[in-house]
């Protein structure tokens, strides 16, 4: 068996410069062959840096316990898809939580987080943001690109439309969270800022908002941040800093040696067990002391 390829920090942070930053696919190639010694090596480490959907559903689609559809809403821009997972079984009414893609769009990964959410009891809303563009597209490049082509304000206003529909859902509570990755992370962060009756925000490792509007939130929230994530972490004490000077129900956590997108089990290199349990657990006891 061949041995498998190592993957260095260079190496990480070339694709971050890809997938967020200026660097194209040619770009991230070729500085990928020039670290790691050949096109052949090169060729076997991509796949290790990017998610890999095969790998995607730890919940299955099928499970039983859970009840899950494809569902519309109405948002500002028009009509919004989204994902929507909920307890099977249960008899009363569940608190509400909208789940906030990457910036790779709805794909398999964010579903399977949607259904792990449900069996712990709630009803989660996965939301394709890219509606507005037609929906998530299957090619990961295309939807990063179609990403950064959306409106910030019409963003949030989308996502502050998610949480209300959610609200008024026939089995959920008016009682509605909001969990969002890279991208949503962010997207979290601006729509706890702007919707005042969120009521908890979970972030993992998301752009931080405007410090001069966290005096709105409203929401507890909960940060995760990646200890070797230079890049967003560089407003994230400013950011701590200004929810406590203004008393804001928070918690935040930085997760030493551990790449962003640590939590994304599809992808190999990046992706941390360890932090992401602690991270999960973390989560969920969360959840339950501001949901219920």
């Amino acid at each position: 068996m061949a041995d498998k390829p190592t993957v260095t920090q260079a190496m990480i942070q070339a694709y971050d410069e890809y997938t967020h930053l200026t660097l194209d696919r040619r770009g991230f190639m070729n500085k990928l062959t020039k670290l790691a010694g050949s096109g052949a090596a090169a060729a076997a480490i991509a796949p290790l840096l990017a998610a890999n959907s095969a790998k995607a559903a730890i919940i299955p689609e099928d499970d039983p316990r859970v009840a899950t559809s494809d569902v519309r809403f109405l948002g500002t821009t028009g009509v919004m898809g989204g994902y929507l997972a909920i307890p099977a079984f249960a008899t009363d009414r569940v608190p509400g939580i909208i789940v906030v893609h990457e910036n790779r769009g709805l794909n398999d990964h964010i579903r399977d987080i949607a259904r792990r959410l449900a069996l712990e009891g709630y009803a989660a809303l996965a939301v394709d943001f890219l509606s507005p563009l037609g929906g998530t597209p299957a090619d990961e490049d295309t939807a990063r690109e179609m990403v950064s082509e959306l409106k910030p304000d019409e963003t949030v206003a989308n996502a502050v439309a998610a949480r209300a529909w959610l609200a008024g859902h026939p089995r959920s509570t008016d009682r509605v969270a909001a969990i969002g990755f890279c991208w949503g992370g962010g997207l979290v962060n601006e729509l706890a800022v702007a919707d005042p009756d969120l009521r908890a925000g979970i972030v993992y490792y998301g752009r931080q908002p405007d410090i001069n509007d966290v005096p709105k939130i409203r929401a507890a929230m909960l940060l995760h941040y990646a200890g070797l994530d230079e890049r967003i972490n560089s407003g994230l004490q400013a950011y701590s800093s200004a929810l406590r000077t203004h008393d804001k129900v928070f918690a935040v956590h930085v997760y030493p040696r551990v790449n962003h997108a640590f939590n994304n089990d599809t992808s190999a290199a990046r992706y941390s067990k360890p932090a992401a349990d602690l991270a999960w657990t973390r989560t969920l006891a969360f959840l339950k002391g501001t949901m219920f």
